[in-house]
């Protein structure tokens, strides 16, 4: 899996990168919420363009999907959204994502579509020029970003330590966020999903950005995931996007989504051996679908963009275990190295 890294040097913005699509702009990111507009609040800032670097609102769209709860967005703040965002509140009767997904991206209309499942997710200043640089590298480019945690330990588990929503919010003030936005890598660690690091197989994405024919050929979200927070289809998507005929896997590997505590089907929002009984049906049900247990998809990425700084303690974790092995287990394939650059905003 451990390949070559590609940086594209570049003073300008995306529009500059991206010819857009007549009468829409490039990229369309589908967020996904249900009950958690603290955490919401923070993640569509970090998606505006006012936070986003070298990027502009004629770009992207961002269309906001919120599933009904007793807990949505206020509309003071919907009212307060950027003007390249657009926000839709719809029923549900199933506790699931996936119907908001597709009726999501159906809206869209943008030649990429980039599905967020969880909007609790922030993400780093960097994530939608890089997503677009990434898409022109090819045209079956699957663009991923890689996933974190706030706190230093999985949320899952810090939560029996007592960790909440007032420690994770301690914790984002503590760097100087919005103003810092890289400083997130500071007060977090790897997700379940990306726990093997950089150059290891992962098993999902929460941020994935994929060409519209892509996402036409794998037919959207399976609707049959029809468990509480949808299950695995995340992990499904993930693989089936990895590993259609001809893509080319492109890994964000300096920007990263950042998970805020809100109580999440599978992040410490129920007791122990309720969620282990959770994530055991969701494992049932995936192998009901696919007829096999579910694997992460083996990959060959191109690693783009710049590396902050701040990046530099994940990449020396995810070497180590391969730097550490026997010779012959090791990648064969090179790598191929350039200076880290340090970001703060």
């Amino acid at each position: 899996m451990l390949t070559h890294i590609r940086k594209i040097m570049s003073g300008g913005n995306a529009s500059q990168d991206v010819t857009v699509t007549s009468g829409g702009p490039a990229l369309s990111i589908v967020v996904i919420l249900y009950d958690m507009p603290l955490q919401a609040e923070k993640t569509l800032y970090s998606l505006s363009a006012e936070y986003q670097q070298g990027v502009s609102e004629s770009d992207y769209e961002v269309i906001v999907v919120e599933n009904e709860s007793d807990n949505h967005l206020s509309r003071k703040l919907v009212a307060s959204l950027p003007k390249n965002f657009s926000y839709h509140l719809r029923a549900e009767r199933e506790p699931t994502p996936v119907h908001a997904i597709n009726h999501g991206v159906g809206i869209s209309r943008g030649r990429y579509v980039c599905v967020m499942i969880d909007g609790a997710r922030m993400v780093t200043p960097g994530v939608v020029r890089n997503i677009l640089r990434g898409h022109r590298l090819s045209d079956k480019a699957v663009v991923t970003v890689p996933g974190y945690h706030i706190g230093d330990q999985l949320q899952q588990e810090a939560v029996d330590d007592g960790y909440g929503v007032a420690e994770d919010e301690a914790l984002i003030s503590s760097i100087g966020w919005p103003a810092n936005g890289y400083g997130l890598f500071d007060i977090a660690c790897f997700s379940g999903s990306c726990a093997a690091g950089f150059f290891r197989p992962n098993s999902e994405s929460n941020c994935i950005s994929i060409p519209r024919d892509i996402w036409a050929g794998l037919g959207g979200m399976d609707t049959r995931f029809n468990l509480r927070g949808g299950g695995l289809v995340n992990l499904d998507l993930y693989k089936r996007a990895c590993e259609f005929p001809g893509v080319e896997h492109v890994v964000l590997l300096g920007e990263g989504t950042f998970h805020q505590f809100h109580g999440g089907v599978t992040t410490g929002g129920e007791a122990r051996d309720v969620r282990a009984r959770l994530i055991e049906d969701m494992q049932r049900q995936y192998e009901r679908i696919r007829a096999e247990p579910y694997r992460s998809p083996q990959t060959r990425p191109v690693f783009l963009g710049e590396l902050p700084r701040q990046v530099l303690k994940f990449v020396h974790s995810s070497a180590e275990p391969l730097l550490a092995a026997p010779l012959q287990t090791a990648p064969a394939a090179p790598v191929a190295l350039f200076k880290a650059e340090s970001a703060s905003g």
